[in-house]
């Protein structure tokens, strides 16, 4: 299996990255949220873009509170995602605004990674990959489905489908109802591991899915979410506590 390099973490190898998502609505928000995450001590932070309304309004406001952002959490590596409403995000925006903002994110290097999100004009996601690639910023591809767990050929498809697309690192995230629900995201998951080298990001959401979360080590899943104050999914855990299980877990040679 390959490992992907973001600033100074590696995934792909050892135990689960985790992530913190900063949700502030403003920029002071973001900034204050900032400092306690760096405190925190996660792997990475994920600035979810969707909740900052004035910045996606305001170009020239959004580069300026990256560029404090950066000053604010130093060598932090930073994911920087737009969610759109159809994937659980909180803001609407159209399909053509929506990648040229992730144009913007990455002509502009508002983070090391960058979120892009498979179900968009094909063409566009392919050009949009290159461009990232030519900044030398991450590309994670995801997909979330916050009503079902699609069946395992679908999200086996779509996790290989993010690879084809040049993605370094495809994600896909869904709801379960059952047990079976989990079962069939950690049996696609396990499978595509074993498929393409990319590392994976994969999560059941939910009180059902919380094992999902933990677990990535044994079946494949590089990269997990866990919340410092607020979280920005259904079943997002607690970094401490987050942490503490993936240790519980851990595999030894």
């Amino acid at each position: 299996m390959e490992t992907v390099k973001i600033r100074n973490i590696v995934l792909g190898t050892g135990l689960p990255k985790i992530a913190v998502p900063n949700v502030g609505r403003t920029e002071t928000e973001i900034l204050t949220a900032a400092e306690t995450i760096v405190t925190a001590q996660p792997d990475l932070m994920e600035w979810r873009l969707d909740y900052y309304a004035a910045g996606i309004a305001d170009k020239d406001a959004l580069i300026a509170t990256a560029q404090k952002l950066r000053q604010t959490v130093g060598d932090l590596p930073l994911l920087v995602t737009f969610r759109t409403q159809n994937e659980g995000g909180v803001a609407a925006l159209a399909d053509d605004a929506y990648l040229d903002l992730v144009e913007l994110i990455i002509t502009k290097r508002l983070g090391d990674a960058v979120d892009i999100e498979l179900f968009h004009d094909e063409e566009r996601i392919k050009q949009l990959v290159s461009l990232a690639h030519d900044y030398n910023i991450v590309v994670i591809m995801s997909n979330h489905d916050f009503d079902k767990v699609p069946a395992q050929d679908i999200i086996e498809f779509r996790l290989k489908k993010m690879a084809q697309l040049g993605a370094d690192i495809p994600k896909l995230a869904c709801m379960p109802h059952t047990p079976q629900d989990v079962l069939t995201l950690l049996e696609a998951t396990q499978v595509v591991h074993k498929a393409i080298p990319n590392p994976l990001i994969t999560m059941a959401m939910g009180d059902l899915g919380k094992v999902t979360r933990i677990a990535g080590q044994v079946f494949g899943s590089s990269l997990s979410f866990g919340a410092v104050s607020q979280t920005s999914a259904p079943g997002q855990l607690s970094l401490k506590d987050l942490r503490n299980a993936e240790n519980y877990l851990a595999l030894h040679d």
